[in-house]
């Protein structure tokens, strides 16, 4: 509790705030949780059968060799993200009066869904709300507002989306594992943002960072990077790898964010 109270405070003290936050934001609002392939194959019995893993299946080959397998996993996973509603440790962070900005390896838009300003948020492996070709047959990036019907017990997407371009399979703007074919432009108009954000802090920085896990640790990465920077205070909340921060709060973030905004 000592360390909640001491997140509060510094989080008063502060005039800018940098939310970083991976996988373990999303689990409160019944978000499944990747971790291990358990986690993974319990989201998608029909992956344990098939043998593949998350890493396995989040590959840009597959919109190659079998594009209604591909498109089954990720038109479930946008249908799930689409029915999803943010828990109220979004609301708690965007109603803090600070000047803020997210970077985030979420590719599941729950941050726009909150409310969040949507020009100041990193979405650093892409979104799976936006759509690019698979070849790719350029540079164009284009909003997803199609429909992806699946059939889970085949596992096989029933429609595969196309390339508006070109006509060849479509994919997520996402960044997959040993993804050569990822557009990054979208991205990289984020990142451009957030540098200039980052070039006009001159007071407090805090940085929250929340349920990023050293698997994947780009987001741990970052706010690594960004406290030696500006000399700020790191956040770390974890249930299971809250370590290396200067403060450290081993829950889940809708718990640790309501007992935190107890404080402020």
């Amino acid at each position: 509790m000592n360390n909640i109270k001491k997140a509060a405070n510094e989080i008063k003290k502060a005039k800018y705030l940098l939310i970083n936050a991976g996988a373990g934001m999303g689990v409160d609002s019944g978000l499944p949780d990747f971790r291990g392939n358990e986690g993974f194959w319990m989201a998608y019995p029909i992956a344990k059968k098939l043998g593949l893993n998350f890493q396995a299946l989040a590959n840009p080959a597959w919109f190659d060799i079998n594009p209604r397998l591909a498109w089954a996993f990720y038109g479930h996973r946008l249908n799930l993200y689409r029915n999803t509603t943010p828990h109220r440790g979004f609301e708690i962070l965007k109603n803090l009066p600070h000047n803020k900005f997210v970077f985030t390896s979420n590719v599941d838009g729950q941050f726009q869904k909150a409310g969040f300003d949507d020009k100041k948020i990193v979405e650093i492996h892409g979104s799976i709300h936006y759509l690019q070709c698979s070849v790719p047959c350029g540079d164009e990036i284009w909003e997803n507002n199609e429909e992806v019907e699946v059939d889970m017990e085949k596992f096989e997407a029933l429609n595969i989306l196309k390339c508006k371009f070109c006509g060849s399979v479509a994919r997520p703007n996402i960044l997959m594992f040993g993804d050569f074919r990822f557009v990054e432009k979208r991205v990289e108009v984020q990142l451009a943002r957030y540098e200039y954000w980052l070039s006009q802090i001159d007071d407090k920085l805090v940085i929250l960072e929340i349920g990023a896990g050293k698997a994947v640790p780009t987001v741990r990465y970052e706010s690594e990077k960004i406290k030696n920077m500006f000399n700020a205070t790191l956040i770390r909340i974890n249930p299971r790898e809250a370590d290396g921060a200067d403060i450290e709060i081993p829950l889940r973030a809708k718990e640790a964010l309501e007992k935190i905004e107890a404080y402020l």
